[in-house]
């Protein structure tokens, strides 16, 4: 019998030289606990403060440029063309009138309106309102109906010529050559300005567009 075992007890309860009770829990486990611990704790932090440079650098920009595109919303413009119901030169037939003391001058200006496309009607002397009155380089006279049809595409030949409407019957126009008149406007000149005067007049419609 051992002398640890106390009297009277033996069998199951004695306690043998080689085998005792230990009276505290092991140290080294413990600490292998605290420092794997410890060791996925400083490797989180590790990784957040990584992600969150990451993001600086990189995610930053992204919720930036992002946020723009949201925000630079341009209002897009929808043009609709819408033609101008003008007539046509050979849809308009002008009376060619000269008010000048130079001769000849309507015969030849209204040859070269007739090779431009226009109808030529009369031709001669102005009306005594007109003859030897107009200072200008002439004058543009039609009906209240042709203010913003004939006339407009009459003036693409003379676009110095004045603008004015009368009381007449008809759709026929005058082109009144005052003593400033030089000549009609070069044939590609007035080309141009004819087809601006005939393009298609947008009409604008206000679309966003992200």
């Amino acid at each position: 019998m051992s002398m640890l075992t106390p009297p009277g007890m033996g069998g199951q309860y004695r306690i043998t030289g080689d085998k005792y009770p230990r009276m505290r829990p092991p140290r080294r486990r413990a600490r292998l606990v605290a420092a794997v611990v410890a060791s996925v704790a400083v490797l989180g932090l590790i990784g957040w403060g990584t992600l969150q440079l990451i993001d600086v650098f990189t995610g930053g920009a992204k919720k930036s440029t992002t946020a723009s595109s949201k925000t630079d919303c341009h209002p897009k413009v929808d043009t609709a063309s819408q033609v101008k119901a003008l007539p046509k030169p050979g849809q308009i037939t002008v009376n060619v009138y000269n008010a000048t003391a130079r001769t000849g001058l309507a015969k030849d200006t209204a040859d070269e309106l007739k090779k431009r496309g226009f109808k030529i009607g009369d031709v001669g002397n102005a009306p005594g309102q007109f003859d030897k009155k107009v200072k200008s380089a002439g004058v543009l006279l039609g009906p209240a109906a042709a203010r913003n049809s004939s006339l407009p595409v009459l003036a693409t030949q003379l676009a110095s010529a004045e603008q004015r409407t009368d009381t007449r019957k008809g759709t026929d126009v005058d082109l009144i050559l005052g003593d400033a008149f030089k000549g009609l406007a070069q044939p590609a000149a007035a080309d141009q300005a004819l087809t601006r005067l005939t393009a298609p007049a947008p009409t604008a419609s206000t679309k966003k567009s992200c």
